[in-house]
């Protein structure tokens, strides 16, 4: 053993620096990705030999490893470097979530919504390569690091951009600066301009560089590699509903198990299969509530409108009522006049017929004035009836059509119960079945190890067989010299 080897029991000072760069290249970096064809490919500091060899061969070997070491660690702890790093790392996951993103929804061959798994885990992607770099900005609750700021400068480099912004301005439920920049993403890709919104951001590094440090993302080559990526996302259809979604207390963490190749993931393709199709049942169904939902809307304004319009009828017709009741009244003491004034025209004099009888044909013009009046009303007051009537046999039917429309909505919130009930019960077998096969191959592993000690009892026996032919052999060759000496 040379004598510059160290002890295998004491860890020398070189190992020491090396497992201490190791442990701050991790701590800085967080993690290391490369591609490997359509997946991703995690490699820890660990899988990398950076011990030396035990028997060096050169006597300066250690040293040149030693200062190898060295040059590696203060690379690693250069921040241009672990920038870089960062930056090829978020390129990479841009990539490989686009691309996953595009496949599954042009497999799927639907429009995607807001729990849609790929499509979240791009938002969570985009938000990472947006908050790289930013610069902190100082306020009286301490620092704070939003990649809204950015994104409100596009409506002056894009005017179209200007809708969208006012549209996350308006949302109610947004309190943050976090929640709009996501429901802003949102927003873009529901109208597909995110990539034309991004290149123009990123074609202005002037502007950028207020909030952005000169080795961010969105500064370097790699913002505009992804930015050309999102063309791609023009081909598929999202639909986001944002009331009601709190975009504000979001955890955005990458799921990279979404990413890695899975030997097993052949096994349960077939249960991936039923439940994309209970998962497709399920929107259906969901969107055939919601429009059975507006329709109830629909129905229940025209309801309520039919109600008013009957109020006001009946309020008419009994105005229209107390009119003729009026008139009735009035027609009474006019004919009571003309009788008084006939009677009283037979008795008086002859001088005063004369104005009694123009008094006479007076209230007679008055009479038939008012009787045509009363007839006018009366034609009046039944076609508001005939219209009453009809207006309710409208409300009829229209109450009969929702209480058919409520039954069809329970049916089908039946059927997405029992989906649902359906989609767990697909769930629990899945996970049986992986276990059962879980525990076949531990039986067939078993057996296999039984069926190689077989054989070799099997051939330990042959083996001794061969042995005792041989002893018989030779002692019936021995006893076939004895047997002609004795004779």
């Amino acid at each position: 053993m040379s004598a510059l080897t160290p002890p295998t029991d004491m860890p020398t000072p070189t190992t020491d620096k090396i497992t201490q760069a190791a442990m701050e290249t991790i701590y800085l970096c967080k993690f290391r990705v490369s591609m490997d064809g359509e997946w991703l490919c995690l490699r820890e500091l660990d899988d990398i030999s950076l011990t030396p060899d035990p028997e060096p061969t050169h006597e300066d070997s250690w040293e040149d490893l030693t200062d190898l070491v060295e040059q590696v660690r203060d690379d690693t702890e250069d921040p241009n470097y672990l920038m870089a790093n960062e930056r090829m790392n978020l390129m990479n996951m841009a990539k490989l979530s686009i691309k996953g993103l595009i496949e599954s929804a042009l497999n799927l061959g639907r429009t995607l919504d807001s729990d849609y798994a790929p499509l979240q885990q791009f938002f969570v992607v985009m938000e990472h390569c947006l908050k790289h770099g930013l610069k902190a900005k100082k306020t009286f609750l301490g620092q704070n690091k939003s990649f809204w700021g950015p994104l409100e400068l596009v409506e002056k480099l894009v005017p179209e951009a200007a809708e969208i912004t006012a549209s996350v301005k308006d949302l109610p439920g947004l309190k943050t600066p976090v929640g709009r920049g996501r429901a802003w993403l949102r927003l873009a890709l529901m109208q597909k301009k995110l990539s034309e919104y991004m290149k123009a951001l990123i074609n202005k590094k002037e502007l950028l560089s207020e909030f952005y440090e000169a080795n961010a993302l969105m500064m370097e080559e790699e913002g505009a590699i992804i930015a050309g990526l999102l063309v791609g996302l023009n081909v598929i259809d999202a639909n986001f509903c944002m009331k009601g979604e709190d975009l504000d207390s979001q955890v955005g963490v990458i799921d990279f198990s979404m990413y890695l190749k899975d030997g097993n993931s052949s096994k349960g393709s077939e249960g991936d299969g039923q439940i994309t199709a209970i998962l497709d049942q399920k929107n259906y169904v969901e969107e055939l509530n919601r429009h059975l939902n507006a329709t109830v809307n629909n129905l229940q304004a025209k309801v309520d409108a039919l109600e008013k319009s009957n109020t006001k009828l009946t309020e008419e017709l009994a105005v229209a009522n107390n009119r003729i009741i009026t008139l009735q009244e009035e027609m009474e003491r006019v004919k009571e006049e003309s009788s008084y004034l006939l009677e009283s025209s037979r008795k008086g004099p002859k001088q005063d017929r004369t104005a009694e009888g123009q008094a006479l044909s007076e209230a007679r013009k008055h009479l038939k004035e008012e009787t045509q009046l009363r007839l006018d009303v009366e034609k009046e007051l039944e076609l508001q009836i005939s219209m009453r009537q009809e207006m309710e046999l409208a409300m009829k039917m229209l109450e009969k059509d929702v209480c058919e429309k409520q039954d069809a909505l329970v049916s089908l919130r039946q059927q997405l119960d029992d989906l649902r009930a359906l989609k767990h019960e697909l769930a629990f077998k899945l996970q049986s079945s992986d276990l059962g096969v879980k525990q076949k191959s531990e039986l067939n592993s078993r057996l296999e190890e039984k069926t190689n000690q077989m054989a070799a009892t099997i051939k330990q026996l042959e083996q001794s067989e061969k042995d005792l032919v041989k002893q018989a052999k030779t002692l019936n060759s021995a006893a076939n010299k004895l047997i002609p000496k004795h004779h």
